[in-house]
């Protein structure tokens, strides 16, 4: 394994990062978190046109760029730092790896080129009323007309389903198995598909609901196949929230070491307190022990190796998630009765980890993925 990055890489994220500092910082991410779309189309299309993120791994054949997913992951790690607000993570980790996955060429040709352009906002409906991210959960339903399949049923805790213009909805047919359907939603929505959001605790990362009433879809690939391409989806985008969470927790870090170098209490900074030194030298543990997970699950994604990478997205989303929300919390503590109020970014950062912390799933559901893996 190379955890080293090439000077190629390291400009990467020095201009991801350049470029966030400007459209996602604090003042951006409070206006976008009250925003009814928490959503900047212009910001997606520049994020598109200027540094081609939404199609980094996207092949060339398909209108993107065909880089890795070391590559990719630096930007999630950024987007983590700067808290970024927008369909992003629906829309590449989750869809664009969906369709990559699916064993359906016309799909791919037809639907990659619009996210890799940043022309469409995609993502992936999987989970249902259980909040289950596995198979067993999945209880939607579709049947072939003579007009089309229909979808009937309803997802929910969608990563921005309300603003989506592509879903890719999971679901059972007549055929054992799961199939995975594409619903081009602004069409839908006049039949028999609404999308009311749902209230989430994390306000730069929003969800929807997602009802179908005999609602148009495309069947994607073969009847009753899907599962194993949905299978690396899920794990694939594990492993690239659990950059984003090593760049969430690094920004906290930062944070509390900048006011405990600043904050005085009794003509000293707080810093030079060992109680404080200790938490931060934790904090700095827990990111380090976290970035070498997410790091190793991104090597295991560019080696192609599925059993490497199913291992290590359970390892990785077990060990980020938790160390990602103790890290937040632990910035809270350092900046005291400060670190509580709406006015400070801290709690924007926790609520960022609790939400991330069950988005796909909760540790301890990765932990029994990770011990299945393993044959314990």
């Amino acid at each position: 394994m190379d955890l080293t990055f090439s000077e190629e890489q390291d400009e990467l994220r020095k201009v991801v990062r350049s470029f966030l500092a400007k459209h996602s910082d604090e003042t951006e991410v409070r206006r976008l978190a009250a925003d009814p779309t928490g959503h900047d189309p212009v910001v997606w299309r520049r994020m598109a046109g200027e540094l081609g993120l939404q199609g980094l791994v996207v092949p060339e054949e398909y209108g993107g760029s065909g880089f890795g997913y070391v590559d990719l992951g630096i930007v999630f790690e950024e987007a983590g730092r700067a808290l970024l607000c927008g369909p992003y993570f629906a829309t590449v980790a989750l869809a664009a790896e969906a369709l990559l996955r699916c064993a359906d060429e016309t799909a791919r040709t037809d639907l990659l080129p619009g996210i890799a352009s940043g022309e469409t906002v995609a993502t992936l409906a999987l989970t249902e009323e259980a909040g289950r991210w596995d198979e067993q959960g999945i209880r939607l339903t579709a049947h072939e007309t003579t007009d089309g399949w229909r979808l009937t049923g309803a997802k929910t805790y969608v990563p921005d389903g309300h603003l989506a213009d592509l879903l890719l909805v999971a679901a059972r047919t007549e055929s054992p198995g799961i199939s995975l359907f594409a619903v081009e939603a602004t069409e839908a929505e006049s039949r028999g598909l609404t999308r009311p959001p749902l209230p989430t605790l994390d306000q730069t990362r929003r969800q929807a609901r997602l009802e179908f009433t005999d609602t148009p879809a495309r069947l994607l690939g073969t009847e009753g196949a899907a599962w194993p391409g949905l299978e690396r989806t899920l794990a694939t985008a594990s492993v690239l929230l659990a950059a984003e969470q090593v760049g969430g927790a690094a920004a906290a870090l930062d944070a509390a070491v900048e006011y405990a170098k600043i904050r005085e209490q009794y003509g000293r900074p707080i810093g030079s307190f060992q109680g404080i030194k200790h938490k931060c030298a934790d904090m700095l543990m827990e990111i380090e022990c976290a970035r070498s997970a997410a790091y190793g699950g991104l090597w295991a994604l560019d080696t192609g190796d599925e059993a490497e990478t199913a291992i290590a997205a359970a390892l990785a989303q077990t060990f980020c998630s938790e160390a990602f929300t103790r890290v937040a919390g632990d910035n809270i503590q350092v900046h005291g009765g400060i670190g509580f109020t709406w006015e400070h970014p801290a709690h924007l950062y926790f609520k960022r980890a609790k939400s991330s912390e069950v988005l796909l799933g909760t540790p301890s559901y990765h932990r029994e993925l990770l011990a299945a893996r393993l044959g314990i």
